[in-house]
């Protein structure tokens, strides 16, 4: 095989724009609560998010109490159930997912990736989380409101989400709505922000196809957000103005309570469509960064190079496009006309296309490495399982003849929370793994790592896998009780029993993981600036954790991000700045026998 080094130039084209004076703040409020700095704004975001995820993971606790031991709990009734349901799908979806690999990883790696000091606009930055933070508390407060949270499901859908007899049909669907809102208005500030970073404060050599693939899938989904965002702002606003004075936007005539209301031709179908056409590419919104972010991981813990880079970017780039055309594979059983559903079955089909050819380069990329086995690789390995499983019984779900009678049965629970819930959060906890010795400066315990690991996935699939048999079975979701049945089995109880253990059993071991990355912070062994043998820019920066800046001089880069185990040296790695003509002094020639 010959030497040959990726993309590898030692021209690097000249300065176009001078660089700007960075804003360094001089007080610890300007410092750490206003702070213009991506990096800060980064935790910022990670620890609201990861703090409201905590609320959610309690409130999914409380749910299986009550499936898992039927009017046990007598603090548990069928309006807070409700009400535990609804939160916990919208806190997990948008305000944690969203919010921890966008406003998250996406802060604190785009700069450091493509060889920025900052963020294009940091003061937009910094307000983009303030109003995330707010959005956070506005939705939080619908809990201490009269009648209490929205408890329509995380969905929303009208006319029950505003109709008398759904919990929360007043002022918690209300602070639902103006949270979204809120929501919405500051990441389409932090979205542009992304957007325009990458487009123009890439480091000079950085050209687009060198950009990592966690660069890719944040820009990428970023794009979906933007475009996707504003369905649900519209369809928030339409609700509210349904609920407040009175239009019909998404309600029809209807009778409540034995009276005719003042309603007349709304349409709870066009609420769907408009959801959808958000709550789809919502799940790429998610899915892309975790799979750029598990792409890196698996490329550096596999000591290879990442297989088919350029179907790579371009699977990531196919997905988000068509994103946007399958969305009404969730609404099969809504009504609409059925020559809908079948388009939308093949475009659901056409879609696995660039998400299996991902999946296949990661396997590929796994072949005949040189793999570590260290915690993040075990992560992204678990995602890699997962996603096969939760993505296998999507295709199942995409086909109308079998999604009708599996439409709102457990099934379905199995399926989102493999694909949605499970496999980004394997990235999640892989990522931060992974990073956390450039972040904090530490190391992490190894060990109490591990277990967190084999807790979390065993626990996972443990909770998962059962949900598929009783939606076989039929057994409907978000019910609070569910009586004598006919077509379920009686052993569903006992299931449901076992599954509530395992899932409390996965809460309880997440102690691992807190207890791990807040005592490493002050008791963990200082870090190599590079432990893993990176080739990207961000573990090339001169201090461990950067500073404000993050380079004394911006680097140039000669070659793509990928460039491990190259043929012919003898250090497995070459990182991104490495000019060819450096490369083979700092690299020790292996001579041939």
């Amino acid at each position: 095989m010959a030497d040959v080094i990726h993309d590898a130039v030692d021209y690097v084209p000249p300065l176009v724009v001078e660089e700007e004076e960075l804003y360094h703040a001089k007080t610890w409020l300007g410092k750490y609560v206003f702070s213009q700095d991506a990096k800060v704004i980064a935790i910022q975001y990670s620890g609201t998010a990861i703090g409201v995820g905590v609320v959610a993971l309690c409130l999914s606790v409380l749910m299986r109490l009550q499936i898992g031991w039927p009017d046990t709990f007598a603090f548990i009734d069928p309006s807070n159930y409700l009400q535990f349901v609804t939160m916990h799908g919208m806190i997990m979806v948008v305000y944690l997912l969203t919010a921890l690999f966008l406003g998250g990883f996406g802060n604190y790696m785009i700069p450091l990736m493509i060889g920025a000091r900052d963020m294009a606009f940091p003061y937009a930055n910094m307000l983009s989380f303030w109003f995330y933070f707010a959005s956070v508390v506005i939705l939080l407060a619908s809990f201490l409101v009269p009648g209490g949270a929205s408890g329509a499901g995380w969905t929303l859908y009208p006319p029950q989400a505003i109709m008398p007899g759904t919990p929360g049909n007043d002022l918690g669907i209300l602070l639902m709505l103006a949270s979204l809102a809120v929501f919405i208005i500051g990441f389409t500030m932090g979205g542009l922000n992304y957007l325009t970073t990458v487009l123009q404060l890439r480091t000079r050599g950085m050209s687009l196809m060198r950009m990592p693939l966690t660069v890719w899938a944040i820009f990428t989904a970023t794009v979906l957000a933007l475009l996707a965002f504003p369905a649900l702002l519209v369809s928030a606003i339409m609700m509210a103005l349904d609920l407040l004075i009175g239009t019909s936007f998404f309600m029809p005539a209807i009778i409540s309570a034995g009276a005719q209301t003042e309603y007349s031709g709304g349409s709870p179908v066009l609420f769907q469509h408009l959801f959808w056409f958000f709550g789809h590419p919502e799940v790429y919104i998610v899915a892309l960064p975790a799979f750029g972010l598990v792409s890196d991981i698996i490329s550096v813990h596999a000591r290879k190079a990442i297989f088919g880079y350029r179907m790579m970017v371009w699977a990531i780039v196919a997905i988000g496009a068509l994103s946007f055309i399958v969305w009404a594979h969730h609404m099969y059983v809504s009504g609409m006309n059925p020559y809908f559903g079948f388009f939308f079955a093949t475009t659901t089909l056409i879609i696995a296309v660039p998400t299996a050819i991902k999946v296949y380069n990661w396997v590929l990329t796994l072949w005949r490495g040189n793999i570590k086995t260290t915690v993040p690789m075990l992560f992204a390995i678990g995602f890699v399982f997962t996603f096969i499983n939760g993505g296998l019984t999507g295709l199942f779900l995409g086909n109308v003849t079998i999604d009708l009678p599996l439409s709102d049965t457990y099934f379905v629970v199995a399926h989102f929370h493999m694909v949605m819930a499970v496999s980004p959060v394997l990235v999640v906890f892989g990522s931060i793994y992974h990073w956390y010795p450039k972040i904090t400066g530490r190391m992490y315990n190894d060990t109490m790592a591990r277990i967190h690991f084999w807790c979390t996935f065993i626990g996972s699939y443990a909770i998962y896998y059962p949900m598929h048999y009783l939606g076989i079975q039929g057994m409907p979701r978000r019910y609070f009780s569910y009586g004598e049945t006919e077509f379920i089995s009686s052993n569903s109880g006992d299931l449901n029993a076992a599954i509530s253990v395992a899932a409390i059993f996965v809460a309880v071991s997440q102690i691992f993981f807190f207890w791990n990355i807040i005592a490493s912070l002050f008791k963990g062994e200082k870090a190599d600036p590079n432990p893993w043998g990176g080739t990207t820019l961000e573990w090339q920066t001169p201090q461990t954790p950067p500073g404000h800046g993050n380079f004394d001089d911006l680097p140039l880069v000669y070659r793509w991000a990928y460039d491990y185990s190259v043929p012919g040296y003898e250090q497995d790695f070459i990182p991104q700045n490495v000019s060819p003509a450096e490369a083979e002094k700092m690299a020790k020639r292996i001579e041939p026998n």
